[in-house]
């Protein structure tokens, strides 16, 4: 039997590909699913199975591309409602994969199909859980999800389900179990997640604070609740994808790869209005951009901030790219839903630049120049999250978090010049383009972010915690 893990670090998701005796199953795909077809050929095994954990919210499966492309079933745990053919497991269900066995597991708690699978090898020994968002590797998943696409599913409700699923189905299990989690630290899925991507379930039950049998139901909920943030804005609309179903990528990625030339790219902008996505690094994006379109770059986390600052999910999208990634840009934006990618600028910015078109610049300086200009007093946004302000931040700066940056546009003054930045530098020219569309010009960035500034020995504050009074 193999079981291998195939992990995402820029969305920090997890698939996993189990193979025996010719027959392979895959849980929780990806959106390109040619590679699991691929990874089964050269085992020479065919594709039996694609089992979800639940209905995603911070991806879009690819279940429906493998299961028609492999001829594989789709399979949910108990109470799931697809929209489109699959089978809806039984609590202990047990599934034949070559001569393993997979035992479906329902775990109700971050969602209510939410289903474990037990993975039991060919001499009959129990190998290691799936677990989906049941139970990460410090940390268990977030219970609020879904209510945001069923009101009455609170997440007080779900929190507790999930105190049941715990105790009552996973931690009675055994202790040298492997845990084999969809997500990883950086996911929006849990608040805690550790680094490491897999363990034992023994070293959980004395680790992972959700799983200590000391804790009362009220308890766990409180615990699990508190300090949750707000989801991103895309992941109810990413479930119901996964729920109703959607469009292929291979149609997705011959709509989105027409390569449109400077002219071309410049009638269609300004005749349908797309949002112009510039993946470039926020380096190269700051020498020269075309006027009006929005940076996120490609070599971070991407994903996470296109579902975060992109409120339409169904918004037509041209693209410009560092030459060769178009293809790259298109899947990893359909990874969350983004699907609707009507093209790309052909030899990406430096054609546009060569043809004579209209361009613009971020200005930006350095972190000695931020020191120098900083004893004048002068007006510092920080687009960090409230949590990386609180524990240290340059001394008067403003926060604006970049995920509120389109609510709160109103601190940001037209006419006094003011330094922007962030941690290293690619939140804040995402907020730099942001603000340079909607007509700011009086501001620079600093390139290498707050991680630069503190080298110079500028002056900041630091988080103390606060003394309790007796």
């Amino acid at each position: 039997m193999k079981l291998q893990q195939i992990y995402t670090g820029c969305i920090a998701h997890a698939a996993y590909y189990l193979e025996s005796n010719g027959e392979a199953a895959i849980f929780d795909p990806l959106r390109e699913v040619q590679p699991y077809i691929d990874r089964a050929a050269a085992d020479g095994a065919k594709v039996k199975y694609v089992f979800e954990t639940h209905f995603h919210a911070d991806f879009v499966s690819g279940h429906l591309d493998l299961a028609k492309k492999a001829g594989a079933t789709i399979v949910y745990g108990p109470t799931a409602k697809p929209g489109f053919t699959a089978h809806v497991a039984t609590d202990g269900e047990v599934f034949q994969v070559g001569k393993a066995k997979v035992k479906a597991i329902h775990t109700p708690g971050h969602t209510m199909e939410s289903t474990t699978y037990l993975v039991i090898d060919e001499a009959g020994k129990e190998h290691g859980l799936i677990t989906g968002d049941t139970l990460f590797i410090g940390d268990v998943g977030r219970p609020d999800l879904a209510q945001h696409v069923i009101a009455d599913l609170t997440e007080e409700k779900l929190a507790g389900h999930l105190f049941d699923s715990l105790r009552n189905k996973i931690m009675p299990l055994s202790d040298d179990l492997i845990v084999y989690p969809n997500h990883g630290a950086g996911s929006a899925c849990g608040k805690m997640m550790s680094k490491e991507t897999t363990d034992t379930l023994g070293n959980q039950k004395r680790t992972n604070y959700a799983l200590n049998p000391d804790l009362t139901k009220k308890e766990f909920i409180k615990q699990l609740l508190t300090g949750l943030t707000a989801p991103p804005g895309y992941f109810p609309k990413n479930v119901l994808m996964n729920i109703q179903g959607y469009e292929s990528l291979d149609t997705i990625m011959e709509r989105g790869k027409k390569a449109y030339t400077p002219d071309e790219f410049e009638v269609l902008a300004n005749e349908e209005r797309p949002l112009v996505l510039d993946t470039r690094p926020a380096g190269e994006f700051a020498k020269g951009f075309i006027p009006n379109s929005i940076n996120i770059g490609l070599d971070s986390n991407f994903a996470m901030w296109v579902g975060e600052m992109i409120t339409d999910i169904k918004q037509a999208i041209l693209l410009v790219t560092e030459p060769g990634r178009e293809e790259e840009s298109i899947i990893r934006l359909s990874r969350v839903g983004y699907d609707n990618i009507i093209g790309y600028l052909k030899g990406g910015f430096e054609a546009w630049r060569a043809a004579g078109k209209e361009s613009d610049t971020v200005d930006r300086i350095d972190a000695k120049e931020f020191a120098k200009r900083h004893g004048g007093k002068p007006i510092v946004i920080d687009v960090r999250k409230k949590s990386e302000f609180d524990s240290e931040h340059v001394l008067d700066a403003i926060n604006v978090p970049l995920n509120q940056i389109n609510q709160h546009l109103a601190q940001f003054p037209k006419d006094t010049p003011f330094i922007l930045h962030c941690a290293g530098g690619y939140r804040s020219m995402i907020a730099a383009s942001i603000l340079k569309a909607r007509g700011w010009d009086n501001f620079v960035d600093v390139e290498g972010g707050f991680n630069a500034i503190k080298e110079t020995g500028v002056k900041r504050t630091e988080y103390v915690c606060p003394t309790t009074m007796l």
